[in-house]
């Protein structure tokens, strides 16, 4: 089947379903619908990184943190993740991807709710040909070198900035002393 014409949900700011159409008609006419984006990292704990081919509708050769994409009319945010997951790294039997946060994708006619996940891939990878032409398992220090660097595709750019920022406060919930304790501000 022709990616265009894939049937999505279509939703509401939030993120109710209000209407179905095409892929292709989403995209055309700026339809607010359902993404998942995956953040894959091997056993040594690198990111998957890739570059899109040239002939994506959106963002062609444009790189990517994660992998992921549209969620099917009907389908679950968990379902897309663990399909979209496997489809593009060209693997089965992944464990499901962990969900982590959402948030909404706004910019340029373009609109989407994003949940992001995390995934463990200890298995040699095949990506899809005809979405991915380069990837690569990259350091936290690499990708965060190339950030300012390399042509990001803008939502990925954006839900990367949001998992470092939710990762950042987690890091110190988790170094700051229980109330009460020695050391905890009273």
């Amino acid at each position: 089947m022709n990616p265009a014409d894939e049937i999505l949900d279509i939703v509401d700011e939030n993120d109710e379903v209000v209407g179905r159409a095409t892929r292709g008609e989403a995209t055309a006419r700026g339809l607010r619908h359902r993404c998942v984006f995956i953040e894959a990292r091997d056993a040594e704990g690198r990111v998957f990184v890739h570059r899109r081919t040239a002939t994506k509708t959106l963002f062609p050769s444009h790189y990517d943190m994660f992998v992921g994409g549209v969620v099917g009319a009907g389908e679950s945010y968990d379902e897309a993740a663990l399909r979209e997951a496997e489809e593009e790294l060209g693997v089965s039997g992944l464990p499901r991807p962990e969900p982590l946060f959402a948030f909404l994708y706004e910019d340029g006619g373009h609109s989407w709710w994003s949940h992001v996940y995390q995934v463990r891939c200890e298995l040699p990878v095949d990506p899809q040909k005809e979405e991915i032409d380069w990837h690569g398992f990259l350091t936290d220090e690499e990708v965060a070198e190339r950030i300012d660097v390399w042509a990001w595709t803008p939502d990925g750019l954006e839900g990367y900035r949001r998992l470092r920022d939710v990762r950042d406060v987690r890091e110190r919930s988790a170094d700051s002393p229980p109330p009460g304790s020695p050391g905890a501000a009273t």
